[in-house]
């Protein structure tokens, strides 16, 4: 510790109170985001904390992670939460609680638990406030431009899935064409890849000469296998094994540990389309690095269609799909193999696809591109932030780092 540092606890650092219930029933409509063990988890229209604000998960899973809001928020009563940073900077409180390992401090029994009384005699060492406002700056750098890709990330997704929509849903495209009108914000070229006319099908009318198709007459949803039984070859040879957690995380960091030795098609990389058909459904584009492919979670492929076409028809039936789970009577709701066959869309010839892929394509490529950099720069950001915190690296030393990085 440098000499300017001082040695305290975190009750001197920080004061901390559980969070407050709301029950789903509850919650209404509103702006304000629902802090909760997890981090954001939905909106309310009233808040019960200022922000800038910090909290910590206190219980189940995620007990110890610390998540950071800019706003006034809701804390939810599955965290602990700020109430007085006790003249320390709220950014600088929030890197620094995340660097220490909390859930160790585990109260509980079955069900994890964090109290207040047991992690407020913790050491810790502090800078003076100028210090601390400085290493948040330095940091702060890193997570702004972090933010910034996701940011484009999900405008990007966000056209892709507009895009799908309009052409393959409403068919906007053929409507206008069939009323005489040019359709919008494309070029002739690509609006000549449409017909002008409708014609009957099982799912009602349909663009002319498109075929009624359903998800698994196009894809392949490989589903991934039981890793405990594939142990891994040594503490050096193995995979990390890409569980629900995982893919909702965007990252294999803790994950459990597998064999390298799979079969090829078991292997996640990224850019791969995964879908979680059970518990939490997502359906993502990975970018998390290397992985092993764990049960209840399927690797979607094709050699029939454009992987931004069988990424985007599996993402627009997701919300059905999720409402099928909710509805199963079971802890942990799913979905089956029928009801991938049971979803259903039309499609055009795979030359029509062909020719929109210089179109789509792109945009998903975007995508998996603004993931890898921030996977990078998160990268960056951790192995400078516990140097940063304890001390250990000057700040203009770090700083010098990220400028190099963000070149």
């Amino acid at each position: 510790m440098r000499s300017d540092w001082r040695q305290s606890n975190l009750g001197e650092f920080v004061r901390l109170q559980r969070g407050h219930d709301l029950t789903s029933l509850e919650q209404r409509p509103g702006n304000v985001p629902v802090m909760g063990s997890a981090g954001p988890n939905g909106t309310h229209d009233v808040a019960r904390a200022t922000g800038p604000g910090v909290v910590i998960g206190r219980s189940g899973a995620s007990i110890g992670r610390v998540h950071f809001s800019s706003s006034d928020y809701w804390p939810h009563n599955t965290c602990l939460y700020v109430t007085d940073f006790c003249g320390n900077n709220p950014r600088f409180a929030y890197y620094l609680l995340s660097t220490l390992d909390l859930a160790k401090y585990n109260s509980g029994s079955a069900q994890p638990s964090l109290n207040r009384n047991f992690i407020y005699s913790m050491p810790v060492e502090i800078p003076g406030r100028r210090e601390q406002d400085e290493i948040v700056e330095v940091l702060q750098t890193i997570d702004d431009r972090i933010d910034l890709l996701r940011q484009t990330n999900a405008t990007l997704e966000a056209i892709a899935q507009a895009l799908f929509k309009s052409w393959f849903v409403d068919f906007d495209p053929v409507r206008a064409k069939a009323e005489g009108r040019e359709p919008e914000g494309m070029d002739a070229e690509t609006a000549a890849l449409f017909p002008s006319e409708f014609e009957e099908s099982e799912l009602g009318a349909i663009p002319k000469g498109w075929r009624v198709g359903a998800l698994d007459s196009f894809a392949t949803y490989l589903n991934g296998l039981a890793l405990q039984k594939y142990p891994p070859e040594s503490a050096e040879e193995y995979l990390p094994v890409i569980k629900i957690a995982q893919l909702r995380a965007g990252h294999t960091n803790s994950a459990d540990k597998a064999s390298a030795q799979l079969k090829p098609e078991y292997i996640v990389r990224d850019g791969d389309v995964l879908f979680s058909w059970s518990g939490s459904l997502e359906v993502e584009l990975w970018c998390g690095g290397v992985g092993a492919l764990n049960q209840h979670l399927f690797k979607v492929t094709s050699c029939k269609v454009p992987k931004w076409f069988y990424y985007l028809a599996t993402k627009h039936f997701l919300p059905g799909f999720r409402d099928i789970a909710a509805h199963k009577a079971t802890t942990m709701g799913h979905i089956q193999r029928r009801h991938l066959a049971e979803a259903r869309l039309a499609m055009p010839a795979l030359a029509v696809l062909d020719e929109l892929s210089p179109l789509m394509g792109p945009l998903l490529d975007r995508r998996v591109n603004g993931g890898l950099q921030a996977r990078e720069l998160v990268a960056i950001r951790d192995s400078l932030l516990p140097r940063l915190i304890s001390g250990k690296l000057p700040v203009k030393e770090a700083r010098d780092q990220i400028d190099e990085a963000l070149q």
